[in-house]
């Protein structure tokens, strides 16, 4: 049954969830590369002759930079396990709203990630307090670009029409 119930496109619930599900994937395919690629960087500082000469604090810094960079690839590449999982089975709309979560879930992580990353290099480029500093403004500069931008364009837009999600009950039997 295709409806807009007054909102916009004309589409079943399947239709929908097909489009968000290429929607969402396009997404993660750009966090997915940035996020590989500052892993690799992560894993690779450790094998560096001045790894050694870090202090106990950057040391510790990065383990926590580690340990959040492996919780944030966990979460973009699992909403393609998911999928990969749920194939067939007639989930689609669940499959988008779960992987949708998991994405949200893995992008509030590569914040924190790129943050501890962030103030790693900089207190061992600095040496000094001003790399918090600088740190605090680019995590604000994040915040702003990857959250507060967009939740501040819904706001101003809260009239307009919106795409409702896929519902959570089970598909009908066709």
């Amino acid at each position: 049954m295709s409806t807009t119930n007054g909102r916009g496109r004309e589409e079943t619930q399947e239709q929908r969830a097909d489009r968000q599900w290429t929607e969402l994937l396009q997404e993660l395919r750009v966090a997915q590369t940035g996020v590989q690629i500052l892993f690799g960087f992560l894993l690779a500082v450790v094998f560096q002759p001045r790894f050694a000469e870090l202090s106990e604090v950057d040391r510790d810094i990065y383990v926590t930079t580690v340990v959040l960079g492996s919780a944030t690839v966990a979460a973009l590449i699992g909403p393609v396990t998911y999928h990969r999982l749920l194939t067939g089975r007639r989930l689609k709309p669940q499959t988008v709203i779960w992987a949708s979560r998991m994405t949200m879930v893995g992008l509030v992580l590569l914040f924190f990630t790129m943050c501890s990353t962030l103030l790693l290099i900089m207190r061992v480029a600095l040496h000094n307090t001003f790399a918090l500093w600088l740190v605090g403004g680019i995590a604000l500069w994040f915040l702003a670009c990857w959250f507060v931008f967009p939740v501040w364009a819904l706001a101003r837009n809260r009239s307009g029409p919106r795409e409702d999600p896929p519902r959570e009950d089970p598909p009908s039997e066709e």
